[in-house]
């Protein structure tokens, strides 16, 4: 049993407290006539609190935890979906990048094999052109005559030294033009062989382009592939989503109603302890020192006080103390008392009060919760030590222990100021 205070957002709220401050409203202690303006006030007092934890009403029930297990992880998928589809965006906008550099890249090479094809075309024409000129240029220099004949006979026929200068002079010109035509056709020629080159490399550069384009385009496709099936996956989790805030919405209505019924039962329960109280006078006068056993042997798990919760993990009051014990594992009278009520809760499982009687003055119960089932029925008188019932995980529970609660006067206090 547990109180929860308002939070600021109303996100936590506390199905489970709402049924325990029930509890505590309407389990009114076997007071005595002379009590009945304390237990007015009592009654009032915790009917506003019920009031005001159902304003925060949480969500403790095992359809509940799980609906909401589902939609945390919806939520948590969806987040982690989204995330996936932002860089599959990111990582195919960068690719789309890099495909525009690479197909400028392979525009340019394309460029440079198409210039420099041209000028290797140009180039075989001027080549050709520069072989007629060295040919005509040859055929008219030796139509004239071998030019070493000629510079020979230029010897035998120069009568002065200025005719043999004069005829030596244009045998040079003559051998002159023949090794100019000559030296352009080699020219051409080398030319002709860097082209060739150019043409070659532009030709590779090509290929490497188109074959890196080539690969890029899988890549491409590839990311598209991904960027898709992230899309589709955000649309199939946006619909889960909805789905288990739904299941959610529809679990905390069921538990609603759980709480409404636990409520009329235990109103019933009420008008019963009122009656006794009305009938009892007498009660324990003395030491409280050494009066109780533990219910269980196990060890204090979450004691009494604020703590927070084990599902929502928000702070509050949690108004009994858990025994970590196996399921089970004997309960046991901690006095001897009578059961007042027995019955099965949706929200706290099985669970049994057990009115002590007056102690003094105060009218002491012990309540059990989330037993796997109990031994004793309704009205039956046991002493101390006597099993009452059997440790579970029933009704709104994560894990086999025994919940404690000691009502004084109907209020909640810490068990363990009374156990020893």
């Amino acid at each position: 049993m547990r109180l929860f205070p308002r939070t600021a957002s109303r996100r936590l709220a506390a199905a489970t407290a709402v049924a325990s401050l029930a509890i505590g409203a309407l389990v009114v202690p076997l007071a005595t006539a002379d009590d009945g303006k304390g237990l007015k006030q009592q009654q009032k007092h915790a009917q506003s609190r019920v009031k005001d934890a159902q304003h925060d009403l949480n969500e403790s029930s095992g359809r509940l935890r799980k609906a909401q297990a589902a939609l945390t992880k919806a939520r948590t998928e969806l987040a982690g979906a989204r995330s996936e589809l932002k860089t599959a965006n990111a990582k195919l906008a960068t690719a789309q990048v890099r495909d525009d550099e690479m197909q400028q890249r392979l525009d340019a090479a394309e460029t440079r094999l198409a210039t420099a094809q041209q000028n290797l075309a140009d180039g075989r024409a001027a080549l050709e052109v520069q072989h007629q000129a060295v040919t005509s240029t040859i055929t008219d220099i030796y139509e004239q005559g071998d030019p070493q004949l000629l510079a020979f006979s230029a010897l035998l026929d120069a009568k002065t030294p200025a005719d043999l200068t004069r005829q030596m002079e244009a045998r040079n010109v003559i051998v002159g033009r023949e090794t100019r035509a000559y030296d352009d056709l080699h020219a051409a020629e080398v030319l002709l062989e860097v082209r060739e080159r150019q043409v070659a490399e532009a030709r590779d550069d090509v290929e490497v382009e188109r074959k890196a384009a080539a690969e890029h385009l899988v890549l491409m496709e590839g990311l598209r592939t991904e960027k898709r099936s992230a899309r589709d996956k955000v649309h199939s989790l946006v619909v889960t989503r909805a789905e288990s805030r739904q299941a959610a919405k529809k679990a905390r209505i069921h538990d609603l109603r759980a709480l409404r019924a636990a409520k009329q039962r235990e109103a019933k329960i009420r008008q019963r302890i009122l009656a006794a109280a009305r009938r009892s006078r007498t009660g324990y006068q003395g030491p409280t020192n050494g009066l109780f056993i533990r219910p269980v042997p196990g060890s204090v798990t979450s004691p009494y006080g604020y703590r927070s919760h084990p599902i929502y993990h928000y702070w509050g009051l949690h108004d009994g103390t858990d025994f970590g014990v196996s399921c089970g594992e004997g309960m046991r009278a901690i006095a001897g008392g009578t059961v007042i009520a027995k019955y099965w809760s949706d929200v706290y499982g099985n669970r049994l009060y057990l009115s002590l009687g007056n102690i003094n003055g105060a009218n002491v119960t012990a309540v059990y919760n989330h037993a796997t089932g109990y031994r004793v029925n309704l009205g039956d008188r046991v002493e101390q030590g006597d099993v009452v019932g059997y440790v579970g995980s029933t009704g709104w529970s994560t894990g086999c222990h025994l919940h404690f609660t000691l009502l004084v006067n109907g209020n909640a206090v810490n068990p363990m100021n009374w156990l020893p």
